[in-house]
């Protein structure tokens, strides 16, 4: 339905997927120098973290390494979008968080309810959950990224228009 969305994965899982693949004892190291690529004012900058992370921890453990890389430009898309909404791109927390209360009450009601009624009380919990919502930063830049407004490090791209001679 949407062919030219881009994807962002998410760090919070990214983050505990290199992790798992780290001995302990690299761990915090490794997460802090994660957070340093995630956290960088510039894309420049994160990709600069991103190959301090690789050159340091790629000969002992190239699984960490390559289950950080394959993803390399997905995990940081965030970086051509307002800096506003780059909370909110950077992990799927909010989203599965969303619907947590979903999945718990329809596992909890799994057998006893038909498609239809299934559907309607999807629908009803998530409306109920809709009321604790807040609103996303820098909703006011939505109408631009719809219009295809391009945006670098967080901050809207201004075209040079020729001088007039």
């Amino acid at each position: 339905m949407w062919p030219k969305t881009r994807g962002q994965r998410c760090w919070v899982h990214k983050t505990a997927n290199v992790l798992n693949r780290l001995p302990k004892s690299q761990q915090s190291k490794a997460k802090r120098a994660l957070q340093d690529i995630w956290m960088a004012e510039t894309k420049n900058d994160a990709n600069a973290a991103f190959d301090a992370f690789v050159e340091t921890y790629a000969i002992k453990y190239d699984k960490a390494v390559g289950c950080l890389t394959k993803d390399r430009e997905a995990l940081l898309a965030f970086y051509d979008f307002p800096a506003e909404h780059w909370k909110h791109l950077r992990t799927t927390n909010p989203i599965e968080s969303t619907f947590a209360t979903v999945r718990h009450r329809t596992v909890r009601s799994k057998g006893c309810l038909s498609n239809r009624t299934a559907i309607a009380m999807v629908f009803k919990l998530a409306q109920a959950a809709e009321k604790s919502w807040r609103r996303l930063d820098g909703h006011s830049q939505l109408p631009k990224l719809i219009t295809g407004v391009k945006f670098i490090n967080g901050i809207e791209a201004v075209s040079q228009r020729p001088l007039a001679a």
